[in-house]
């Protein structure tokens, strides 16, 4: 069977399963999930996603678009100091 025609169903049961629950019981399985992925991986896992993923976002920016975000991110302080908040 061709990869997306499994895709297909799979996505197909997904919905199904998704309508079945509905929003509380996919809430719930997230919350699940979540709790899962936390005891597999523990502080020390996490501490290495956040380093990977600082490393790509790295890449991906390069230094110029540090320095533009810093720069809208001080532009955006500015502005909300001028306005009172």
């Amino acid at each position: 069977m061709p990869h997306e025609k499994v895709q297909e169903i799979a996505r197909q049961g997904g919905l199904a399963s998704a309508e079945k629950a509905g929003h509380e019981g996919m809430s719930e399985r997230g919350q699940k999930g979540g709790e899962e992925r936390k005891r597999q991986l523990g502080h020390e896992g996490y501490v290495e996603l956040g380093h990977m993923g600082g490393e790509a976002r790295k890449k991906q920016l390069g230094p110029e678009g540090y320095a533009r975000m810093g720069r809208e991110g001080g532009n955006a302080r500015r502005d909300r100091s001028r306005e009172g908040k």
